[in-house]
């Protein structure tokens, strides 16, 4: 009468340490990825910043040559202005036959 007792014993121990093992190796792997990514942190936030500097140059780059350029169109250019036609050199209308 001991031995199944012994057996079924052995048994719950195997379930109950095989599922507080699994529990325990899968903490044990978050708590080394928390880790990783802590230590991966400061390296990634200082190339999005890095990043952020690059779009906003560019940006205000691109934004200054805009506002150039649309200012240049407004005052005209270096373009001579066309003369206006005299009356004189008008043609002029042809009869109506």
């Amino acid at each position: 009468m001991e031995r199944p007792l012994i057996a079924v014993l052995l048994l719950v121990g195997l379930i109950i340490g095989s599922g507080v093992g699994s529990s325990y190796a899968r903490a044990r792997r978050g708590w080394n990825d928390y880790r990783a990514a802590k230590k991966s942190v400061p390296g990634a936030r200082r190339a999005a910043w890095l990043l952020i500097k690059v779009v906003t140059t560019k940006v205000g780059v691109i934004a200054l040559l805009l506002v150039g350029a649309v200012a240049y169109a407004a005052v005209g250019g270096d373009e001579p202005t066309a003369p206006e036609p005299n009356p004189s050199s008008a043609p002029e209308p042809r009869p109506a036959r």
